[in-house]
């Protein structure tokens, strides 16, 4: 009988749970830890493209440098001394795959993540501990912005030091 009652109660315990909606605040504050999570599993997966899709400035994912509206804005900085050439494809997947061969793990985990200070855009940093061929390193930084088109990126910045 004291079974029964038991298995009732947790039965309709378990009825009577509540549901947490997230807002938009909750899913901005897991894009940063999303993002780090997607590109660590591209590079286990050797997926180039969705890596050079998360990677990375402000101004947006690496794997978009190769607007020609854009390479031609860059070409007429670049040639004027302020701007930056534009990347050809093949030179986007020799970087993400130097990056994939140096990040291929067998585990990490999350240890921190923390806001940036002193940034143009609000920038996060995420550290993860990763275990890379059976060797662990206990604190490997991502650093993450929003680029101007909204996604979240991760990589090289203008403004670090």
């Amino acid at each position: 009988m004291m079974r029964r009652t038991a298995l009732v109660f947790l039965l309709f315990a378990g009825a009577c749970s509540t549901k947490k909606v997230a807002t938009d605040e909750d899913l901005a504050a897991l894009a940063p830890l999303l993002s780090v999570e997607r590109f660590l599993s591209a590079v286990n997966a050797g997926d180039l493209t969705s890596m050079a899709r998360i990677f990375g400035t402000e101004r947006g994912p690496i794997a978009e440098t190769g607007n020609p509206f854009l390479c031609a804005l860059q070409k007429v900085g670049d040639w004027l001394g302020f701007g930056e050439r534009c990347l050809t494809w093949p030179e986007v997947e020799l970087r993400m795959d130097a990056i994939a061969q140096i990040l291929r793990h067998e585990d990490y985990r999350v240890v921190s993540e923390a806001t940036v200070p002193g940034r143009q855009r609000p920038t996060r940093r995420v550290v993860v501990e990763m275990k890379i061929r059976g060797r662990t390193y206990p604190e490997v930084p991502f650093t993450l912005v929003r680029s101007g088109g909204g996604k979240v990126v991760g990589g090289r910045h203008r403004s670090d030091p």
